[in-house]
């Protein structure tokens, strides 16, 4: 595992939020449509704006094998909450619980 390498932040208002994050982040978004905006910034890591989310940003850790991980987690007491499947590239995402119910997300990319 090396570390967090994407953090979605879900917001109810695409076209508002982008400004602010373009400013907290000091560039323009690399990924930018209706659905989704995206920033690529320091250190490899991707900060995501999902429209139409609720909730608290999801921090995605990076992992080898995201079936397996699963697996581990849920075994020491985590849930899925989204089995994993891939989003485009060949990358792969999933979140699960923990016992307080906090969504945690892991990533693969081949």
């Amino acid at each position: 595992m090396s570390g967090i390498k994407v953090v979605l932040h879900p917001v109810s208002d695409l076209a508002a939020a982008k400004p602010v994050y373009t400013a907290l982040l000091g560039a323009p978004p690399q990924h930018d449509a209706e659905y989704y905006v995206g920033y690529d910034v320091e250190a490899g890591q991707h900060v995501g704006l999902v429209p139409g989310g609720e909730g608290a940003p999801v921090a995605y850790w990076e992992v080898d094998d995201i079936e397996t991980k699963l697996a581990e987690v849920t075994a020491a007491g985590g849930s899925v909450g989204e089995a994993a499947h891939e989003v485009g590239g060949g990358r792969q995402v999933a979140t699960f619980t923990d016992p307080d119910g906090n969504v945690i997300g892991l990533v693969q990319d081949r």
